[in-house]
């Protein structure tokens, strides 16, 4: 609350009037005077000119330099506040001034109660001290700060940098091509290292930065830090802009060629290894929300120590719940599930663990499992060897898009068993797990990783004791 100025009589000698300043955290100072009285200091944003002595407050206000230490208010910086020393009334002259005022009060010593100012002033910056109190604030320390468990550390945020050239790499022989790019082998001019470089195929895009391209980077960048999933080294460009290239770990076979070159199937244990590490990598892309979508042995790469490596994540994508609509024009045709067989535009992960057990028996008998000629007869196919499915081994089996246009032709029952009459019980009921027809009773990877098939004898084969073969990417044969 603002006090109103006391009265000045004008009888007092110069002499009488005492300029006493003040400092800059606005509480409120007193001083005695030779008849006992104190004086109060209200700190305001004016600035107070006590007569005669004007010219002198006038100087003094302007002034930056502290006023010499007089023993009244020792180490208090004079800067343009005044106050009268005498008890009897007095009265003050206010004039506008830019920066500070001053409200003189005066009361009696027994009454007198220090009291803050309304007016707030500046506050001193964290880490220096005030010159007038020497109130010293100590700096944040910022790593004192609890942070969340959720924001990774900050040395997990790789900085930004540019593309290098792919000049930086020197290829040297042509691997294969897909549908979505073509890889060749190449060596880094500067390590000496031996990498798989994969050219996007970009030369017919006419809407910039495909879609399929974006997405396998993506999953890969999500995905490759996993064991058993192809990572991604880096991005390199060339002289064009439809010149990406994906720089990837070079692997020395894929499991198409192995099976096909190799004069026998896969041991048992050898193939519970191989397994494993595939259910292993799919639960992985699957706890990280990624959909493969094209599971099978020509993109699973296999090195000389029976390590596997899921790779060609061109048709993977994210998804989420609810699912939403996704295309069914996805996974190779010989490990495509019936419900995308059949026209189902929403599914989930139940599409890539039927493509695993396409892959589970392609190991066991080194060939596919249902090579259809076209999707008449890879239907014709599965029915043939799983049974005519129904609503109650299936349910919502006849609201599917394209039911009423086939003609299911099969037994009613699977002869599943008989084929693979060699394999085990818990064998059978992980292979007849993963191809079930219905989605939503099919095993998931994370369940099937922990099936007791994996626990009988024999057990699987540590990767180590894996024979080598010749690599037909790397030119040996």
């Amino acid at each position: 609350m603002d006090h109103p100025p006391p009265a000045l009589t004008g009888a007092e000698s110069p002499s009488e009037v005492e300029y006493i300043g003040t400092s800059s955290n606005s509480a409120i100072k007193r001083t005695a005077s030779e008849s006992g009285a104190e004086t109060a200091l209200f700190i305001k944003r004016r600035a107070v000119k006590v007569k005669p002595s004007a010219r002198k407050i006038q100087d003094d206000l302007i002034s930056d330099a502290p006023e010499e230490d007089t023993g009244k208010g020792s180490g208090i910086s004079i800067k343009g506040v005044a106050s009268n020393s005498i008890s009897a009334p007095t009265q003050v002259e206010y004039t506008a001034a830019p920066q500070i005022t001053a409200t003189v009060q005066l009361q009696p010593s027994d009454h007198f109660e220090e009291q803050v100012s309304p007016v707030r002033q500046p506050i001193p910056a964290r880490g220096t001290a005030s010159p007038e109190f020497a109130v010293y604030t100590p700096p944040i320390d910022f790593k004192s700060f609890p942070r969340s468990s959720l924001v990774p550390p900050r040395s997990q945020h790789p900085p930004l940098l540019p593309c290098r050239s792919v000049y930086e790499y020197t290829r040297l022989n042509r691997i294969e091509e897909g549908t979505y790019g073509i890889v060749s082998r190449a060596r880094c001019n500067a390590t000496g290292g031996i990498y798989a470089l994969k050219k996007l195929k970009l030369e017919e895009e006419k809407a910039g930065f495909p879609i399929t391209s974006l997405r396998e980077v993506m999953a890969l960048m999500t995905t490759g830090a996993h064991e058993n999933v192809v990572g991604v080294r880096e991005i390199v460009v060339g002289d064009s802009l439809d010149q990406i290239y994906i720089v990837m770990p070079f692997i020395e076979h894929d499991l198409k060629t192995l099976l096909d070159n190799m004069p026998h199937p896969f041991l048992q244990s050898e193939v519970k290894t191989l397994l494993s590490q595939l259910l292993s990598a799919v639960a992985h892309c699957h706890s990280n929300w990624i959909l493969h979508r094209d599971l099978k042995t020509s993109n699973l790469l296999m090195n000389n120590r029976g390590q596997i490596k899921v790779a060609d994540f061109g048709l993977a994508r994210t998804f989420g719940d609810p699912l939403g609509e996704m295309t069914q024009l996805v996974v190779t045709l010989w490990y495509r599930s019936p419900e995308l067989l059949l026209g189902a535009k929403d599914y989930s992960t139940a599409v890539d663990m039927w493509s695993v057990g396409c892959i589970f028996a392609e190991l066991m008998q080194k060939q596919p499992l249902f090579p259809g000629r076209g999707e008449i007869d890879q239907i014709a196919l599965i029915f043939r060897l799983l049974g005519r499915p129904n609503e109650q081994m299936w349910p919502g089996y006849s609201r599917l898009p394209l039911t009423k246009s086939i003609n299911a032709i099969g037994p009613p029952y699977s002869s599943l068993r008989k084929k693979f009459a060699y394999l085990t019980d818990a064998g059978q009921d992980l292979l007849a797990s993963l191809l079930t027809y219905d989605p939503e009773a099919r095993i998931s990877a994370e369940e099937a990783g922990r099936h007791k098939y994996f626990e009988e004898s024999p057990l699987p084969k540590h990767p180590d004791l894996f024979a080598s073969f010749p690599s037909q990417a790397a030119g040996e044969r």
